[in-house]
């Protein structure tokens, strides 16, 4: 059942970010097109920052569960496997303790920043934003603890999907 969830959770976020990547583009084409026309759009260029601004996060843990980061392995490369095991698992923890450093001080960020309107637009708080960074480092903070767990079982992920699933 919770694989499920995991499953679709991915499938969605995959989702999500392509829609925000194409959203991005979509509205700075727009806004230069309208620009062009003499009649400019500007929320349209807040609005792309906003999408940006999540699809960054969305895409780089993606990227990271389909493990399609750019890695440099030129050292752990010449160390004997149970030592590049040891070296793969400091990463991890190094990378886990920075994501809960990220979730908390997105958090607090995203709480200083609810009274403040996005673009002066009263409706919309800027914390729809700043939520970003906190959403995007738990993602990213599931995805760094499931790939410990399957290198400390010995497991390699299993082939990605287009979906995005990286992990048995």
């Amino acid at each position: 059942m919770l694989r499920t969830f995991y499953d679709r959770l991915c499938k969605a976020e995959a989702v999500i970010a392509a829609a925000f990547l194409i959203l991005m583009v979509a509205l700075i084409f727009l806004g230069g097109v309208t620009r062009m026309w003499g009649m400019p759009l500007v929320w349209t260029t807040d609005f792309a920052t906003c999408f940006f601004a999540w699809a960054c996060f969305l895409c780089a843990d993606v990227a990271w569960r389909n493990d399609n980061l750019i890695s440099i392995r030129l050292v752990a490369d010449r160390l004997p496997r149970h030592m590049q095991t040891i070296a793969t698992c400091i990463n991890y923890a190094l990378i886990v303790v920075f994501l809960i450093y990220l979730i908390w001080t997105g958090l607090k960020l995203s709480y200083v920043s609810s009274s403040r309107s996005f673009q002066g637009i009263p409706e919309i708080s800027y914390s729809w934003i700043t939520m970003s960074l906190p959403v995007g480092a738990a993602l990213l903070l599931i995805t760094t603890i499931l790939k410990c767990r399957n290198e400390q079982l010995g497991r390699a992920p299993a082939p990605a999907t287009a979906e995005g699933r990286g992990y048995d």
